[in-house]
């Protein structure tokens, strides 16, 4: 990033920019910042849920096949999931990623850009020929496509139709259609293909540690055609997933009262950060209720500034006008962010 405006190529530390969420990066390139250093550079929730007292036997015994069972039938009413066998607990969605990108034979791929950069990398590994795309007409020929929604980092939200139409073309080919919905659960409602998946030519993926704010708990879920489900589980081995990420997910899953106050409190929170950069004019070019994404030829200034005043926001090496705030978890954050901002003008 830069200072003063000037321009600055990455360095080989600076690709610890490519993923939000490491303090021990930002600590290593602001060592002056003050304490304690707040972190806007994921998409996380900052509300958690909070984790209820677990029995000690959780985490001294293997999780039973039943308890991976009771968790697909928490993920069926939470996501809208045909039914437990087209559900595949994992530990977080990052791991799946490869697995689902093998399930085709290499050939030609397509990834709807800008986006989340392992859904190009999942893909290059599994062999694949990568195009980047911009819409979902231009995917051409690709055997596989990629597409998350919301889109991340801008909150681009796919109409169900369109998406609909195109697992139709690959299904007709042969082909795949992989959803990453990371982001659906701070949405609105009825976007989700999670209904969708049983005639095998969609997968969708489900976060539950960014909308839950429990990301270290490293749980997900892969939606799909029970054949397809049997492969991911096969590649994952057993016991994929903690008894205490099992038992947390299926409290939380099915805590609608928590869900519905959250979205809420979430509403609130990204209301008042846009009215935050509106007032500095720093203009929006997206966002979800858990980030916003905002556009300006000073972005590599601004993020210099703040690490310096020991906030952490994400940058895109690739799109150096583009900055990701996440929302700050408390009234300490807001006013330190609003100072900062403040100063940088």
């Amino acid at each position: 990033m830069t200072s003063g405006g000037e321009d600055q190529k990455l360095s080989d530390d600076d690709q610890e920019l490519f993923h939000g969420g490491d303090l021990g990066a930002a600590r290593r390139r602001f060592p002056g910042a003050p304490e304690p250093l707040i972190d806007l550079s994921t998409g996380i929730n900052p509300y958690p849920y909070p984790v209820p007292r677990l029995a000690p036997d959780l985490f001294a015994r293997l999780p039973a096949p039943a308890d991976m069972q009771a968790l697909a039938r928490a993920a069926v009413h939470a996501y809208g999931a045909p039914s437990e066998a087209h559900v595949v607990p994992l530990p977080g969605t990052q791991i799946a990623l490869p697995m689902v990108a093998r399930l085709l034979p290499p050939g030609r791929a397509a990834v709807l850009t800008p986006g989340y950069a392992e859904h190009t990398r999942a893909a290059a590994l599994a062999g694949h020929d990568v195009k980047p795309v911009a819409g979902l007409d231009d995917c051409g020929d690709a055997m596989l496509v990629i597409v998350a929604n919301p889109n991340n980092p801008n909150g681009r939200l796919f109409a169900r139709n369109d998406l609909i139409a195109l697992a139709a073309n690959l299904r007709r080919r042969g082909g795949l259609l992989v959803i990453d919905e990371a982001f659906m659960d701070a949405a609105p409602r009825g976007l989700s293909l999670a209904p969708d998946v049983a005639d095998g030519s969609t997968i969708v993926l489900r976060s539950f540690g960014k909308f839950f704010g429990l990301a270290g708990l490293r749980l997900g879920f892969a939606l799909a055609a029970p054949s397809l489900g049997r492969k991911i589980a096969a590649a994952l081995g057993p016991w994929a997933v903690s008894g205490p990420a099992i038992a947390i997910g299926m409290q939380a899953l099915a805590d609608t009262l928590w869900i519905e106050q959250t979205c809420a409190r979430l509403d609130k929170s990204a209301q008042r950060l846009d009215a935050m950069l509106a007032d500095l004019a720093l203009p929006l070019a997206g966002g979800t209720r858990l980030f916003r994404l905002v556009q300006t030829p000073a972005a590599n200034a601004l993020f210099q500034h703040l690490g310096e005043a020991g906030i952490w926001v994400r940058a895109f090496p690739e799109n150096p006008n583009w900055l990701r705030f996440g929302l700050p978890g408390n009234e300490a954050a807001w006013k330190r962010l609003k100072a900062a901002l403040v100063g940088f003008w």
